[in-house]
């Protein structure tokens, strides 16, 4: 993953793509609005494991936001395409960091609901950005 390189310790999100796995459409479009509103683009949006799992094996982005849970299924087939590709991502969940199985726990976690703030504060320590 290079898209990042020349951007460390910057803060910035320009140009920098961001794959969203989110079941709640209402909260899948107030992510995509949050990080649109950052300078983020997002390239695209999954709600089902399977559509995931090809949008992550297949798409060219610079990391990701996994729902842990989507419609009852758990989102770590998603998160190890991601970690296989070396593509950062955090996870998003009403239950924070306990929400997360082991080993996937040193992945970010985002605490659900959440602000613009956190999300932005998230996606910096994923990519290795400067917070602000």
């Amino acid at each position: 993953m290079t898209s990042t390189d020349g951007q460390e310790g910057h803060g910035s999100a320009a140009g920098l793509r961001i794959l969203v796995v989110e079941d709640e459409m209402l909260v899948a479009m107030l992510m995509e609005d949050m990080l649109m509103d950052l300078g983020y683009e997002v390239v695209g949006t999954a709600s089902r494991i399977n559509t995931a799992v090809e949008m992550a094996q297949r798409e060219t982005f610079d990391a990701a936001i996994l729902d842990v849970n989507l419609n009852g299924q758990e989102a770590y087939p998603v998160a190890d395409v991601l970690i296989a590709r070396g593509i950062p991502f955090a996870f998003a969940t009403g239950y924070g960091e306990t929400g997360v199985r082991e080993p996937y726990r040193s992945h970010p976690t985002l605490q659900k609901p959440f602000q613009q703030q956190h999300l932005k504060d998230v996606i910096a320590k994923v990519l290795g950005l400067k917070a602000g």
